[in-house]
């Protein structure tokens, strides 16, 4: 079948179908080769630029077809539309005299030599230098995110236990940093990228947990980010400066957790708890994977978060049954987590797994020793452990209030469903 290209040519190769999250995949990687190109500080006008692009892609391929190769298309597209907005706000050509050829069909592909400071994959790179050190945590995070994963504002806001308005106030700060990187040092040294190595493991595992459960309206599983997460994990394990314990037991977890994945729903598509989940769709390949990646993890005097929460999914991938996990060992895992990485989310967890040992009362004495702070106390999550330790211990007035709650405030319907049957089955 020969397809036109808005660009004149013709091809007689069959142009790929592209699936739905091609958008959201290509919107990263096109910022990030980008952004390579023309630096860091045009990061803002890069994101503009790749949008316009996006939108023209979807007029000009809906009237002319999909191009042989879309991400090529769209990087070229995105380019003109950069150089375009540079000559009409300043008029100079600085930036043609170090521009790539773009009629060479090649334009996309990754520019210039490599350093052994250098990270290989431009995303991941990209990562490390939304990792500043002068960019406050929260900000890196909400920046990387939102730039390089294609979260939208209230994806993020839900993620993090913020507000909207707060997202965008950390966005504007990172893009504010960026824009002021001398053009010299927008690809750090090894040890530079080295010390932002904690931030680029959060992206990453951010990353993961939102298509491990989405916060989406119409996707409670998006396997592609799940898919994404543990291939720059992949790259940042295989290159010097992320070869360590941490990363490999941050690769544990998403193995581990990964694993899971085509058990979690049922035939129409719906959350299935975990009680409920056959065993037998687990893809015990990648349980093998993620425990290597966890056995590696073991060396040194390193004892993580990922390490912890590695722990815990391998408990449940290993336990023959609900019923038979070592729910104990669960709750020392999170008790651990809870000395490393202090939160009152790895308290709630470790009153559930206690509950889950011995009994629904044990695990609301640790929850009423507890007073969560306002994020965690307005959140579904909160009020439905809450609902369901009532529930078991047969307060049912105090479960019923709970539970109203959490399906008022559950952030998908697909998670209502699932809270709906969980809060509402016997005791």
């Amino acid at each position: 079948m020969t397809r036109t290209t808005s660009e004149g040519g013709s091809s007689a190769v069959a142009a790929p179908t592209l699936d739905e999250h091609f958008f959201r995949r290509e919107y990263g990687r096109v910022v990030a080769v980008l952004t390579r190109t023309v630096g860091v500080r045009h990061v803002d006008v890069v994101e503009d630029a790749v949008q316009t692009a996006m939108l023209a892609a979807l007029t000009s391929w809906t009237a002319q077809g999909v191009p042989v190769d879309p991400g090529a298309w769209l990087y070229r597209v995105a380019y003109n539309n950069f150089v375009d907005d540079q000559r009409r706000k300043s008029g100079r050509q600085r930036i043609l005299a170090t521009a790539i050829d773009l009629a060479t069909p090649a334009s996309h592909d990754l520019p210039g030599s490599r350093f052994s400071s250098e990270v290989a994959d431009d995303t991941l790179r990209m990562l490390f230098i939304c990792c500043d050190d002068a960019i406050p945590p929260e900000s890196q995070l909400v920046f990387a995110l939102k730039t390089l994963c294609g979260f939208s504002v209230s994806e993020i806001a839900l993620r993090l236990f913020t507000s909207d308005a707060n997202v965008y106030k950390r966005f504007a700060r990172a893009r504010d940093r960026l824009r002021e990187i001398d053009p010299e040092l927008e690809t750090p040294p090894l040890d530079t990228l080295r010390s932002r190595l904690p931030a680029v493991q959060a992206v990453l595992y951010q990353l993961f947990n939102e298509g491990y459960l989405s916060s989406h309206a119409e996707e409670a599983i998006r396997r592609e980010l799940c898919d994404e997460a543990v291939r720059l994990a992949t790259l940042l394990a295989e290159h010097p400066i992320g070869a360590v314990p941490e990363t490999f037991a941050l690769l544990a977890l998403m193995y581990l957790h990964g694993a899971r994945l085509g058990a979690r729903r049922d035939a129409t598509g719906g959350l299935l708890l975990l009680e409920e989940q056959d065993r037998g769709l687990w893809d015990r390949d990648r349980i093998r994977v993620g425990a290597a990646w966890l056995e590696r993890s073991a060396t040194g005097d390193v004892f993580s978060r990922f390490h912890a929460e590695a722990g815990i999914a391998a408990e449940h991938c290993f336990a023959p049954s609900f019923k038979e996990t070592r729910w104990p060992e669960i709750a020392s895992l999170y008790a651990m987590l809870e000395h490393i990485d202090p939160s009152p989310l790895h308290t709630m967890n470790r009153a559930v797994a206690i509950a889950e040992s011995q009994g629904p009362a044990a695990g609301l004495a640790v929850l009423q020793a507890l007073a969560p702070p306002a994020w965690l106390a307005g959140s579904y999550l909160w009020d439905a452990v809450m609902g369901d330790l009532h529930r078991r211990a047969g307060h049912a007035a105090i479960a019923q209030r709970h539970a109203e709650r959490a399906l008022a405030s559950a952030p998908t319907e697909a998670v209502r469903d699932l809270l709906r049957r969980r809060l509402t089955s016997a005791a």
